[in-house]
């Protein structure tokens, strides 16, 4: 399936809903990437046993699809700051996200968003960078990753690198003014980094 292989396809079927697919995610060693810049499958992400936030959302995509969702992304554009890519889902007629991040805020969301902008506003408070500044301004329509099938996403021993490069060229929707400045404070500063690799 896919071209998965069985112990492949076994892990997957066992992430039978987000929240383990999040809890796989959060047990995962974060890929601080000591040997240049990666972007791996989910093959590879189980093959390596680590995840940055990108690869983390693919392999929350890939969880998803194996367990009869669509294999949804969402890219959450920053100013001064990285971008954040989360898998998205939908329970209910409402939606959640599931995301991989040296940040604890930018992880798991409970499916209990009306909409697209309530999910990413709730990243708002906890998207930051190093010098305490909130950077979210825009966010991506939801991106079918089988619109990848082609270059084998889910499986390919290559680097992904068409699926980041088409999220940066998609209309994104702003949520204010890219230029106004805003900070955080000092507890919710530390309490975002707890766990940081």
């Amino acid at each position: 399936m896919h071209g998965l292989n069985k112990e492949e396809l076994r892990l997957l079927r066992k992430l039978s809903d987000p929240e383990k697919i999040q809890q796989y995610l959060d047990d995962l060693p974060y890929n601080k990437e000591k040997e240049g810049e990666t972007c791996r499958s989910p093959r590879l992400v189980m093959r390596n046993n680590t995840a940055h936030c990108f690869e983390g959302a693919l392999f929350a995509a890939a969880a998803l699809r194996i367990g009869g969702r669509p294999p949804l992304i969402l890219d959450l554009a920053a100013v001064r700051d990285d971008d954040h890519v989360i898998a998205v889902y939908r329970t209910n007629g409402h939606w959640g996200a599931i995301g991989k991040s040296n940040y604890s805020g930018l992880r798991y969301r409970s499916p209990v968003y009306r909409n697209l902008r309530e999910l990413v506003m709730s990243f708002f408070e906890h998207y930051y960078n190093l010098k305490g500044e909130k950077t979210l301004r825009a966010y991506s329509r939801p991106v079918s990753l089988a619109r990848f099938d082609s270059i084998q996403w889910m499986t390919s021993e290559e680097p992904l690198w068409p699926i980041p490069e088409y999220l940066v060229e998609i209309k994104h929707t702003s949520i204010f003014d890219a230029t106004r400045r805003m900070y955080m404070d000092e507890r919710l500063y530390e309490a975002g980094l707890l766990g940081r690799a």
